[in-house]
């Protein structure tokens, strides 16, 4: 656990106990000195250094719920992620029985040393809010389009040709190591449900670079208005060029890569789920603002007419990030992925000699 996770566990433990500093009180707090936006040398807001934009926040909205938290229910949602992590980081019981035979779940591999959920609501212009997205109304993402939907049942056809370890191509983006599961590394940058929604941001005149901790991809956004790329070159994060206006950086990205797995759902790049992809058509814009010392707002806007019914988008603090950040080094040398593949090669010899494996008796 980092010194800033020990911390911050103390202090929500502390604000449970006692019930007295709500997430909104405390992010609404000002200080009696004015802050002044640092500025690099070229005189355009310093966005330098680590964020993370992780949230007990979802990225959709529960049904039936209203746009903004109560702060009896930001409380609730605090506290009880506190409970969890608390419960999560005991030890294992060594008397306890080995899992069941192929029960990944049973396995547990991960425990709160690797998790990272998030302890805070997001609040945003002194809001505790109940979803990143904003608009819809609803804050959920629109329903697909005729063509999306048509995309979503080709792509399910074509697997349902094979099998799900038959070859290479067909495992997940996230496990090959390609890009990252969800959409840290955007655009838009959504945070994971897991861990790791980590950045570094470094600025030139002439470039911005975001750099994500998951997969270690990185985003090097060029800023101006030259030519953009021609529409059948579509990069791994697609086309980004920024602007300022005023103390406000904006991104626009076009190009998406038609294979890149945008998704809102953990599920669909990293679980076999399935959402469209990118269309040629679509846009994402992003705009950074630095609004106090420790807090950029993100906000983006997703137009892709062939895929949504709407265009559709939201708001996000990026927090700053006092730790260091390490490489993200994605199954070094992709050992996972040849051992699952090796396995479903084991397991269909097996098959073919009528045999059974001893080790699972």
């Amino acid at each position: 656990m980092s010194k800033r996770m020990a911390v911050l566990l103390a202090v929500l433990c502390v604000t449970a106990a006692q019930g007295v500093i709500s997430t909104v009180a405390a992010q609404n707090r000002t200080s009696n000195a004015r802050w002044v936006v640092p500025r690099t040398p070229d005189g355009h807001p310093d966005l330098q250094g680590n964020w993370t934009n992780q949230t007990l926040t979802t990225l959709e909205r529960g049904a039936g719920q209203g746009p903004v938290y109560t702060p009896e229910q930001v409380a609730q949602i605090e506290q009880g992620s506190v409970a969890r992590f608390v419960a999560g980081e005991q030890p294992s019981d060594p008397s306890r029985r080995a899992p069941g035979a192929g029960g990944s779940v049973d396995i547990a591999p991960y425990n709160n040393v690797y998790f990272e959920f998030g302890h805070r609501v997001a609040v945003v212009n002194g809001e505790a809010r109940t979803s990143l997205i904003t608009f819809p109304s609803d804050g959920r993402i629109p329903a697909f389009t005729t063509a999306g939907e048509s995309q979503i049942q080709q792509a399910r056809d074509l697997k349902r040709q094979f099998e799900e370890f038959d070859h290479p191509e067909l495992r997940p983006f996230a496990e090959r190591c390609i890009v990252s599961y969800g959409s840290p590394g955007g655009p838009p940058m959504l945070p994971t449900t897991g861990y790791n929604s980590n950045y570094t941001i470094v600025q030139t005149p002439d470039h911005v670079l975001i750099m994500t901790e998951m997969v270690h991809d990185a985003r090097i956004i060029r800023i101006g208005d030259g030519p953009r790329l021609p529409p059948h070159v579509r990069p791994w994060f697609g086309d980004s060029w920024g602007r300022w206006e005023g103390d406000v950086l904006v991104v626009e990205t076009t190009n998406m890569n038609p294979r890149q797995e945008f998704s809102a759902n953990v599920g669909a790049t990293l679980f076999g789920a399935q959402d469209p992809h990118p269309s040629a058509q679509m846009k994402v814009t992003e705009r950074f603002s630095r609004v106090d010392e420790e807090t950029i707002l993100y906000e983006f806007t997703v137009d892709d007419p062939t895929v949504y019914t709407e265009t559709w988008g939201g708001q996000i603090p990026m927090t700053a990030l006092h730790d260091n950040l390490y490489e993200y080094a994605c199954q070094e040398g992709n050992y996972g992925l040849q051992n699952v593949l090796s396995g479903a090669r084991y397991q269909e010899r097996m098959e073919a000699q009528g045999a059974t494996d001893s080790r699972r008796d």
